[in-house]
């Protein structure tokens, strides 16, 4: 269970990081959908996820690297936004539960059909 002060930093910064990125002349990140942030450690690090379902493996990767070089911006941004002492590390990570969502869903539509064509 997370503290209440947990959840709102979280929530803050699922607002201020889209909006920091949307400053980025990077066309790749500026307008990538942020899902969630969690935070880690108190307020020390925060791994920050990212919906990539429409991007290969190679574009991930290059998203990353480019979120990683722009982490020092981001956290700028955050800061002069909240007034905070310290901004959390960063770290980015893609959001697979989107995609394990969808698995489940096909999983079910499956099972009905299989029924289905047993009556």
């Amino acid at each position: 269970m997370k503290s209440i002060n947990l959840q709102r930093t979280e929530s803050l910064l699922m607002e201020l990081i889209p909006m920091a990125l949307s400053s980025l002349a990077d066309t790749r990140i500026n307008s990538l959908p942020i899902t969630g942030v969690n935070c880690k450690n108190g307020k020390y690090d925060a791994i920050v996820y990212f919906d990539g379902s429409d991007y290969d493996k190679e574009e991930v990767k290059s998203i990353i690297s480019a979120l990683n070089k722009a982490n020092g911006r981001i956290k700028t941004d955050v800061l002069a936004s909240t007034g905070w002492y310290k901004c959390p590390n960063f770290k980015f990570e893609l959001d697979t539960s989107l995609e394990k969502s969808k698995n489940i869903e096909d999983l079910f539509a499956k099972i009905k059909k299989t029924k289905s064509s047993e009556e």
